[in-house]
């Protein structure tokens, strides 16, 4: 819907600007057939490549011939859309004069006003004009760390940031709790492959504390199929118990973080993967054997959030996206979904995720040896 209200060839058919009266469509007028030949359909092309492979690859960056100057804006509440691209390609971009930016609220309410146009206009004044503007003593990080009523700025020499204190906090089966220690014995909790999942919540904090950086999750998982998508939420409940949720990049009510794996696409890329940064290799397809047990290592995408003292931390595992609520109300006129939470990009395709291979019984099995744990990036204060 967002294409072919603008697509060229619509001519007189399509819009006009406002600002300047021309065609925003072009001058030509091409028939209904030769516009449908102009256009793919893009879900088909997806849902016929769903592996890493010469289609994906022809349309990826190849990170070692980036040499040009980098300034890299990413959004916290952006899951699903821009922000690993964001801090992928901060890390793996070959130049050495890169910067990394990572802001909130809509796309369109901080980066696109003031603070981020000023923001880009040093780097290109410095790089294209030659303008000697300071640029060059910018410190490579440059962050709007989140509170849950504010944003602080604070600048940083890399990413991760170095006196990360990377931080396991293990599944409680019986409680359904996250706790520093492992559980001694082993238990297991089994949810509905499409539905509402499991949550585990740690006890209230003790102080205030910042979790900034990549998250990620060790599970071991089986299924009553051969095939499981798990839906991780990462997210932050005041003392009685409300979720705190932010204005994202498009959805009002954005989570503090998010991470997807389909189980069958567990196989690890082991060059690039880290403990907090797994990375899917996605070139070969490992269909689970209903019952067996098997771990899964889930990438959670990077967030900011000082987490005030009395409030609790927590991971849903689901078996469908998250939903803050059933109806919010929230929408925009280029989508077609009504804004539950994870804006427009959903996971709901009936072609992708058959109710037959993806509808069975999820387990999670915690404690004894199979210790499942989601580690965190906690930042110490500063002196």
């Amino acid at each position: 819907m967002q294409v072919k209200t603008v697509q060229y060839g619509l001519g007189e058919r399509g819009p006009r600007s406002r600002v300047t009266g021309a065609l925003v469509c072009g001058d030509e007028m091409l028939s209904e057939a030769e516009l449908a030949k102009n256009r793919c359909d893009f879900g088909d092309n997806i849902l016929a490549h769903p592996l890493d492979d010469a289609y994906h690859r022809a349309r990826s960056p190849i990170w070692e011939n980036i040499s040009v100057p980098l300034l890299s804006a990413a959004n916290w509440g952006g899951q699903g859309l821009h922000p690993r691209g964001n801090f992928e390609g901060y890390l793996r971009a070959a130049t050495k004069d890169k910067w990394l930016e990572a802001h909130g609220i809509e796309h369109w309410t901080h980066f696109y006003t003031d603070y981020g146009r000023l923001l880009q206009k040093r780097f290109f004044d410095y790089f294209l004009k030659g303008e000697q503007n300071g640029w060059d003593r910018q410190p490579k990080v440059q962050l709007q760390v989140r509170h849950v009523d504010r944003f602080v700025e604070r600048h940083e020499s890399e990413w991760p940031i170095a006196r990360t204190q990377w931080t396991k906090l293990y599944f409680d089966p019986a409680g359904h709790g996250l706790a520093r220690e492992p559980a001694t014995s082993a238990g297991s909790v089994t949810y509905d492959g499409l539905g509402d999942g499991v949550t585990f919540i740690a006890a209230p904090l003790a102080r205030e504390t910042e979790i900034t950086g990549p998250l990620a999750a060790k599970l071991f998982v089986s299924s009553s199929t051969a095939d499981a998508d798990l839906f991780l939420v990462f997210r932050v409940y005041t003392p009685d118990l409300k979720e705190v949720v932010f204005m994202g990049a498009i959805d009002p009510h954005t989570p503090v973080a998010q991470g997807w794996l389909r189980a069958s696409h567990r196989k690890l890329d082991t060059r690039r993967s880290a403990e907090y940064r797994p990375y899917h290799a996605h070139d070969e397809k490992q269909p689970l054997e209903p019952g067996e047990i098997v771990p899964l290592d889930v990438e959670i995408w990077p967030t900011s959030i000082v987490v005030p003292a009395g409030h609790r931390i927590a991971l849903t595992v689901r078996g469908k996206d998250y939903e803050w609520q059933n109806s919010t109300g929230a929408r925009l006129s280029n989508f077609k979904n009504e804004l539950l939470g994870c804006g427009p990009f959903l996971h709901n395709d009936p072609r992708d995720r058959p109710a037959a291979v993806f509808g069975g019984k999820v387990t999670l099995h915690c404690g004894g040896q199979h210790a499942a744990y989601v580690l965190i990036p906690i930042i110490p204060p500063e002196k």
